[in-house]
């Protein structure tokens, strides 16, 4: 018999090394955390693109006027209905469809967003274009104005 009791310890053995699958439990929150905000972020996109609809529509309708533009009160007639369409997706709080001359004018430099003073020749013209047999607004200002105004805030 043997009386070293140390004789009978055996080597010490490292336990084998924990496998990739299952990942611990801190990395299953991970991955809903980041699922919840890639879901989070494309419910947000959806909603900004659906919102800012009318402003890729208006620009569409805008471009087609200004390649097609003419010195007639029909061509500044569209211009205008095309800003009121806008507007009305813009501001609808504000019922800018009842508005028309002076009214109009002052909505369209008030929600401008810059060059207010400067502008309002044009807009006056602009707007006045549409009653008058020979406009005496250039279309190239009206177009500048329209992308200017249309451009300023999106919602």
């Amino acid at each position: 018999m043997e009386q070293d009791p140390l004789s009978k310890l055996r080597d010490i053995h490292i336990p084998e090394p924990g496998g990739f699958w299952p990942p611990a439990p801190g990395w299953w929150v991970l991955l809903l955390v980041i699922i919840a905000l890639v879901f989070a972020l494309a419910l947000w996109a959806r909603r900004r693109r659906q919102k800012n609809a009318w402003y890729r529509i208006a620009n569409r309708d805008l471009d087609r006027l200004a390649n097609r533009a003419a010195v007639t009160a029909k061509w500044f007639s569209e211009l205008n209905g095309l800003l009121k369409q806008s507007a009305m997706a813009r501001y609808p709080n504000r019922h800018p469809e009842a508005l028309s001359g002076a009214e109009w004018i002052d909505f369209l430099l008030e929600t401008s967003p810059k060059d207010r003073i400067a502008s309002r020749p044009t807009v006056t013209a602009m707007v006045q274009s549409c009653y008058q047999a020979t406009p005496d607004c250039s279309p190239d200002d009206a177009i500048r104005f329209a992308r200017l105004w249309m451009g300023g805030k999106k919602c």
